[in-house]
């Protein structure tokens, strides 16, 4: 356990900061192997921020040079769970017409927010859309989708850090947990 606030809360840990980092590394080995030209990377924000920082310096390390551009979607709002609805808060700015796009997500879940951008992306012409995620949670889709890339699958939990949150908190945890709360 650690972190423990004011709302007597702690975060057990589910995957530690040096296993995402050691994950982050086979994936954007992997990344690399698929030789994608003209490669543009979109995050999807917010939950995603971390991850994708991580992962886009560790494509470098591997010799990529990939554009960047953010996506800003919810379903979550300040909810555990998703309303089943997509939103666009902040859409791309980068023609993606003939381009290789790899999506950032945190968490593949239900799979609504991955497959709307990837549906999103594919409708504006890109010439292929690949996915990549840190979290996957199979036993709860609705979509039909699964991640190209993925760094580890997830309990069935509410799960916090590494950029994920609940209600804006534990974003900055260096590693993937989940709250308990009554500190057990």
């Amino acid at each position: 356990m650690a972190d423990a606030t004011a709302t007597n809360e702690t975060v057990k840990v589910i995957f530690s900061a040096e296993a995402i980092a050691a994950r982050i590394d086979e994936i954007a080995r992997q990344i690399a192997v698929q030789k994608l030209e003209k490669l543009l990377v979109v995050a999807v924000l917010t939950g995603s921020f971390v991850f994708a920082a991580d992962l886009i310096r560790a494509l470098h390390r591997v010799g990529l040079t990939p554009e960047i551009d953010f996506l800003s979607l919810s379903s979550y709002r300040e909810a555990m769970r998703s309303s089943g609805r997509v939103e666009i808060l902040r859409d791309i700015e980068t023609d993606v017409h003939d381009r290789n796009v790899l999506i950032i997500d945190d968490i593949l879940e239900s799979g609504r927010t991955l497959a709307f951008a990837k549906d999103l992306i594919a409708a504006r012409g890109a010439a292929q859309v690949l996915t990549c995620v840190l979290l996957d949670k199979p036993a709860v889709r609705a979509a039909e989708i699964a991640a190209d890339f993925g760094a580890f699958q997830c309990p069935d939990v509410f799960v916090v850090g590494y950029g994920m949150d609940l209600a804006r908190r534990y974003r900055e945890l260096p590693y993937v947990g989940q709250v308990v709360r009554g500190g057990a």
